[in-house]
């Protein structure tokens, strides 16, 4: 994975944290009126990373999912669940893969849960999010990333 020594790369948690949550159920209290509870489910994840010092850094994974019942939104949950990392001795490949993959694999539990408690406070059925593969999704980005230089190159 690297050509240093393993002895010299370093990977921890420094802090786990809630950086921003954002509750909102626009149609309440009329969304509880309805006799099916049928929800249509849009999730989008994204995620941030800098550099706060050396080889000290800031990921945040932003969780944001809006849930419509009989084409009215019940509610929408954005959660962005932070961590500061010590990350140092890795080639710049294999931190990318660190900060891109590994850090959104510890993060992705706690906001999971987050979105679960907050879902439920607000009056309704927990939203239980299905794992992600993040080690996957970071494989496409680079293949994407690579197809989109390689066409570059050609026009």
């Amino acid at each position: 994975m690297t050509d240093k020594p393993a002895a010299e790369n370093q990977f921890s948690i420094q802090k786990l944290y809630v950086k921003d949550i954002s509750f909102e159920s626009p149609d309440t209290p009329s969304v509880f009126t309805f006799k099916n509870w049928e929800p249509q489910i849009e999730l989008n994840l994204n995620n941030v990373n800098k550099k706060v010092s050396d080889g000290v850094y800031e990921v945040v994974l932003s969780v944001t999912s809006t849930v419509k019942n009989n084409d009215k939104t019940a509610f929408l949950v954005e959660v962005h669940q932070a961590g500061i990392f010590n990350i140092s001795g890795f080639n710049e490949q294999d931190l990318k893969y660190i900060l891109g993959a590994q850090c959104m694999n510890i993060l992705f539990p706690y906001a999971r849960e987050v979105v679960s408690d907050l879902t439920n406070r607000g009056g309704f059925p927990p939203l239980l999010l299905n794992p992600v593969n993040f080690d996957a999704l970071f494989a496409q980005a680079i293949q994407k990333q690579q197809q989109e230089a390689s066409e570059e190159v050609k026009h």
